[in-house]
């Protein structure tokens, strides 16, 4: 409650000041002899009440909001002008009309009265007591207690956790592997993400991790033979940072009710979380709200009682209903999208297609201009509107080269510490959705005046360096504020046709279009020879970093298709094209160099983004598949993991090298932003792109670490006349826990994505017929076996999801000769590579790594938690359909399709039922300026180039 009471008073939002009145000279009251605390800290305050209240001269009147009747009859009415009530008694009279405030402080007060009268009956410990904070500091000290965050797992909440090891004081370890918490008790009422002190077992009681494949389901206990080998256990005894959060709920049904025992107020809910145990609230309102879902907080969890205590907060949406899901997502999240308020909306510039931004004759003086001098253009996918990168390349007089990257100048438009930059430090990054996107920054920058279109003039931040004309060596970098004028806005498409002497796409681009015959030649001519030479120095880069041990790895490729109404038409697996690794080898380029000069500059207090070496046991899997089609991964460094994975290749079957890539990548730590004064500087290297140093620079307008990094390049570079910029720059401290709260966002951004992605898969599946609709059959690759089935990747539609081969029945898949799959008695063998299942009669079948199977897709429905995809084997053969023109149409139905045809029939169910509401929400849109219906090209890319995780790869048993 501490650390979400100072969160909630640091956030510069909420305009809260901190006055540490027992160390003010003129509030300071000593504490009398046999005072209790509690007494003497409600003099104090009252005290330094009745001093500020004298300070600001009687003209404005203070309140003091206390718990405390003794307290509000002796101050009540001893100052004019100090008021000193009951918080009911100020929501009372000062917030009457706030309903929401006072059912909230209703049902609080419930909670706690229940709680009171709990603690007076249940005197039976449920779960052994926590050990003092002072007794658990001292034991992770001396290497007794082990400190680390609780990570349960979500397949096996009721039993299994893992906690990730942190510091060990001044004690070493030999511990290499998470500690497995086995079992509720042994979890001593920790909640996920807790962070928590450990002690371990005696060797004898290690348990193994569950190796089955498991359905969410409250087992008591794992079979034996589902868990692999032992690993070191442990139990919590105690909590070091409770990291509560708020919580979507479900009310049990009118059955489920009813069969919960005597007392109707005291209602078990069920957490969509499968990691969050069931909740215990006191409620009027349970059947009103059985059909909801609901956000509650968490109280407290008293040693005595089997669930923790919470509080009723607020109702969400319908469950099942688009618009109450994506809710409950974003609540999941903690991420907030309040609209961008007036006052905000007063610092942005104006810009209308009436009176269009116009550049600043004071400060065209001030800066570089490229307008006349450097062809510019940006290299961006289709329908894009937030470009925040362009590319230059030139020849100097002196025959050498000139690269520049040229990024918006989101900084001159924020001003450190406005309204603006304190709403977009708070969100830290753009959230990208399925079906939408919540921006960081009002649209009339990130759609319009930050945007470097194509024929405008806009402000940049310019790094240029000049290259040796043939070795294309670094000779010198120099970082400007500039004035530039993009020529071309090229799609991907039409560079690469540019760079493959393919004119057929040179009619989409627009700025060609009605020029004579030869004007239009020079100009493509240049514009060919700008990107043919970008491309060559790309790879000469890319080389340079290969040979470092640079890592491609497998991420989501997608490309986003819109309509002419800009909602997604289409998301189709993204063609690799060369044009695009010329434009990310830059923009890397750019953050290197970057990186390079804040950290020469500020050496303590830079900001940078480090991805530290993956452990070396999360590639034990990745070894063992690749070793079943005789590959050899060696993980020892990036450079020997690069090398090997460009050899694993199958030439027959492609999708063995994406499958490996993928794991690679599952296996990798995250990257993460951090100060350069909070750890030494051997650290700040980053693994997956084989570089010493390195930061995002590249795209301020989604991303709030780049608008930091702005600022510090400019600190480093630029002799500010107006102020001091150097008064902007972060101290190390603050820095570091900026970087923590920009890594949190960015985890919850990728999450929320996820999610969002998933529950448009099931609602999408959700309507079709399994046994008759073709879309539900495919083709699927095995890339993990389990004792009880398989996991298995869908290519057609980038799923990833478990088929069991035993059933609840204990019955076994069989098949025989490719036919359908059928369920009979028998059992089940697993080896290390392959999983064989034997029935009665002796018939036999085998399936192994990396065979293709045909699947059906299924959804497994949950009224408390997300639906999810289920995977059944129909037969042990590759999906071949009798129609190859229907297979190749729908070959790329993917995740848009989804998305395009859920939202439809979303909003089309909601229409029918309530016209007036659609057209609010679509209010609500507009006010909130945020966009409906935009790309999710910006976070794909930021996952497979910078953050390193695969988005899909989320089923770890």
């Amino acid at each position: 409650q501490y650390k979400k009471l100072r969160n909630l008073v640091k956030d510069a939002r909420h305009d809260c000041i901190v006055f540490a009145n027992e160390f003010h000279q003129h509030s300071y009251l000593p504490r009398e002899k046999g005072e209790s605390m509690e007494k003497w800290q409600t003099r104090s305050i009252y005290n330094a009440a009745v001093w500020y209240y004298n300070h600001c001269l009687g003209q404005m009147p203070v309140v003091m909001v206390t718990e405390d009747e003794d307290a509000i009859r002796q101050y009540g009415n001893e100052t004019e002008g100090v008021f000193v009530i009951s918080f009911k008694n100020y929501l009372d009279n000062f917030w009457p009309d706030l309903k929401a405030a006072h059912e909230l402080f209703d049902s609080i007060l419930q909670a706690r009265r229940e709680r009171e009268s709990e603690s007076q009956e249940n005197n039976g410990k449920e779960y052994p007591e926590h050990l003092p904070v002072e007794i658990l500091e001292a034991g992770i000290k001396s290497g007794r207690y082990i400190q680390g965050t609780l990570n349960v797992n979500k397949h096996r909440a009721q039993l299994e956790a893992f906690v990730r090891l942190q510091g060990f004081g001044s004690k070493e370890t030999e511990l290499q592997s998470d500690i497995l918490i086995y079992g509720a008790r042994a979890r001593n009422r920790a909640i996920h993400g807790d962070v928590v002190a450990v002690e371990l077992l005696p060797l004898h009681e290690w348990k193994g991790r569950t190796v089955a494949l498991c359905e969410n389901e409250a087992e008591d206990k794992a079979p034996a033979d589902t868990t692999g080998d032992p690993m070191p256990t442990g139990k919590v005894v105690g909590i070091m940072q409770k990291n509560w959060r708020d919580y979507v709920v479900t009310f049990p049904s009118k059955e489920e009710s009813q069969s919960q025992g005597r007392n109707a107020q005291k209602i078990l809910v069920t957490p969509w979380d499968y990691r969050i145990p069931k909740i215990r609230i006191s409620t009027q309102q349970a059947e009103a709200l059985q059909d909801y879902r609901v956000v509650v907080r968490i109280d407290s969890w008293e040693s005595t009682s089997v669930y923790p205590n919470g509080h009723f907060v607020r109702v969400l949406g319908r469950i099942g209903d688009l618009e109450g899901e994506i809710a409950a997502i974003l609540v999941e999240n903690s991420i907030c999208v309040a609209p961008f308020s007036e006052i905000q909306m007063s610092e942005m510039p104006v810009s209308s297609s009436k009176n269009p931004w116009k550049v600043n004759p004071e400060e065209e003086k001030t800066r570089l201009d490229l307008r006349d001098t450097h062809l510019i253009f940006s290299i961006d996918p289709k329908g894009c509107e937030d470009v925040d990168d362009a590319l230059s390349v030139r020849t100097l007089p002196n025959g050498n080269l000139e690269l520049g990257v040229h990024i918006a100048d989101v900084t001159h438009f924020v001003a450190a510490n406005s309204y603006t930059d304190v709403e977009a430090r708070a969100r830290a990054t753009t959230y990208y959705l399925a079906d939408r996107r919540y921006d960081m920054l009002p649209s009339v920058l990130s759609a319009d005046i930050c945007s470097l279109l194509s024929g405008v003039d806009r402000y940049a931040v310019s790094v240029l360096w000049e290259l040796e004309k043939e070795s294309y060596e670094m000779l010198r970098v120099c970082y400007n504020k500039t004035i530039i004028r993009s020529a071309y806005k090229l799609v991907y498409e039409a560079a690469q046709g540019l760079l493959d002497g393919d004119t057929s796409g040179v009619g989409d681009i627009l700025e060609l279009k009605d020029l004579d015959e030869r004007t239009r030649q020079k100009k493509l001519a240049e514009l060919v020879w700008a990107v043919s030479k970008l491309t060559d120095i790309a790879r000469h880069v890319r080389a340079k970093r290969d040979s470092c041990g640079a890592l491609e790895l497998e991420g989501v490729e997608i490309r986003v298709q819109l309509d002419d109404q800009r909602n997604i038409h289409d998301l189709i697996p993204k063609q690799p094209l060369e044009v695009h690794e010329t434009v990310a080898e830059c923009m890397i380029l750019a953050n290197h160099w970057v990186a390079k000069k804040i950290s020469e500059n500020f050496p303590h207090q830079a900001l940078l983004r480090q991805h530290p070496p993956p452990r070396q046991e999360f590639f034990t899997e990745l070894r063992e598949c690749a070793s079943a089609k005789g590959f050899s991964i060696d993980t020892r460094s990036n450079k020997a993991l690069a090398e090997s994975l460009d050899k694993a290749n199958d030439p027959l079957d492609p999708v063995v090298n994406k499958l490996l890539r993928s794991m690679a990548t599952h296996a990798m730590s995250n990257a993460l932003y951090f100060s350069t004064g909070s750890c030494p500087e051997e650290e700040f290297h980053h693994y997956g792109l084989a570089l010493e140093k390195y930061t995002h620079f590249t795209s301020p307008i989604r991303r709030y670490a780049d608008i930091v990094v702005h600022r510090l390049l400019m600190a480093a570079t630029l002799n500010e006349t107006k102020g001091d910029v150097k008064d902007n720059v972060f101290s190390n401290k603050d820095l570091q826990e900026l970087c923590r709260h920009i890594n949190n966002r960015n985890r919850a951004a990728q999450r929320a994505q996820k999610q969002s992605t998933e529950l448009f898969q099931c609602m999408y599946f959700k309507d079709k017929t399994p046994e008759t609709d073709e879309r539900c059959i495919a083709d699927g690759v095995i890339y993990s076996i389990r004792t009880n089935g398989v996991l298995v990747f869908v290519p057609r539609y980038g799923i990833k999801g478990a088929a069991y081969m035993k059933n609840k029945e204990g019955l076994i898949l069989s098949s025989q000769d490719g036919r359908s799959c059928e369920w009979k008695p028998g059992s089940l063998h697993r080896f290390q590579n392959k999983i064989t299942s034997t029935t009665t009669a002796g018939e036999s079948v085998t399936l192994s790594l990396f065979d293709h199977i045909t699947v059906k897709i299924l959804v497994q429905t949950s009224r408390c938690h997300a639906d999810t995809i289920k995977l059944e084997i129909i037969r042990n053969a590759p999906y071949q359909t009798s129609d190859t023109e229907v297979s190749q149409k729908n070959l790329h139905i993917v995740k848009s399709d989804l998305v395009k045809e859920v939202s439809q029939s979303a909003e089309a169910a909601q229409h029918a039922q309530e016209k007036a509401k659609v057209e609010a929400v679509a209010e609500d849109y507009q006010e909130y300026c945020q966009t409906k219906g935009a790309s999710l090209y910006q976070l794909l890319e930021e996952i497979r180039d910078l953050a390193l995780l695969d988005v899909s790869a989320d089923i770890r048993t």
